[in-house]
């Protein structure tokens, strides 16, 4: 009985034996699981890493974003949904002539210049080398029922930033006439709020305190302005580059003044065409970030 005892017993611990490392072994549908996950993951890689060609995707939409902002055209790359990365956001600003109550009657008027002009022709590049990485934009152009407040501003980004996939350490505003005016009192009160900003004949003076706090924030600025300019005057950008330039900032703000009559520099400034340092305005952006 004994030996008997002895033969069961070691037949029962070498079952035991062979039974826990089965558990312990991989099985082909583990396996076929793991490498499923690394092909999505690989794939996600993949997809990530495609360079645009196509222009974006441009739409207008109708939403309450501020008490200034009833509506907004917003424009994702093309291929944004295939896609799990973040993206550089433009917030570009139109001027006084675009004013309107954010309906889809009234949002057309926000194409009429500029950035918002070249997105609806399906002219603004959908891809942009910097330092040897390839960027695309999401840019969102609000329409005002007034002259924006720096808050409206402020509410844009915020919303913006809620809704798509924004990379936050690389927003930037540029604007035109009312909307340079108003880039610049919108980084006057929140400077670190954006990478870099673009005040197109900007309609608005800072002021000397507000101007000093801007530069001890290093905000990148690049300011342009027709020399002649019949409706904002030129010494507007003028004096308030050089009240920053007052703050001794890290990163000089630049400053570019056309021998030019008209009112219009943000056609030329808007182009990517038109470059300073072999950069157009984008590229000058994405230099920065925070």
């Amino acid at each position: 009985m004994s030996k008997l005892k002895a033969i069961v017993v070691a037949c029962l611990v070498g079952a035991t034996v062979i039974t826990s490392c089965q558990k312990e072994s991989v099985s082909p549908t583990q396996t076929a699981e793991e490498n499923t996950s690394s092909d999505h993951s690989t794939s996600e890689r993949t997809a990530n890493d495609i360079i645009e060609t196509r222009p974006a995707n441009l739409k207008a939409v109708v939403a309450v974003v501020s008490a200034d902002i009833h509506g907004y055209y917003r424009a994702l790359p093309a291929r944004y949904d295939s896609t799990t990365k973040k993206y550089p956001l433009l917030v570009y600003l139109h001027g006084k002539g675009e004013i309107g109550d954010g309906s889809l009657a009234a949002l057309p008027r926000v194409l009429k210049n500029g950035t918002a002009a070249l997105l609806k022709a399906g002219k603004f590049p959908p891809n942009f080398y910097v330092n040897g990485q390839n960027f695309s934009f999401i840019v969102v152009m609000p329409q005002f029922t007034r002259w924006p407040t720096p808050d409206d501003v402020n509410s844009m980004i915020t919303y913006a930033r809620n809704k798509y996939r924004v990379d936050t350490s690389r927003i930037y505003v540029a604007g035109l006439s009312m909307g340079g005016g108003g880039t610049w009192l919108f980084a006057e009160k929140y400077p670190t709020r954006s990478a870099a900003i673009v005040p197109i004949a900007g309609a608005n003076k800072l002021y000397n305190t507000g101007a000093k706090f801007l530069a001890s924030k290093n905000l990148p600025v690049w300011a342009f302005h027709n020399k002649y300019d019949p409706t904002v005057p030129s010494s507007y950008s003028v004096n308030n580059v050089a009240m920053i330039n007052g703050g001794y900032p890290l990163i000089k703000p630049r400053l570019t003044i056309w021998n030019a009559y008209t009112h219009d520099a943000w056609t030329k400034a808007s182009n990517p065409s038109y470059k300073e340092n072999n950069l157009n305005i984008y590229q000058w952006m994405l230099q920065y970030k925070r």
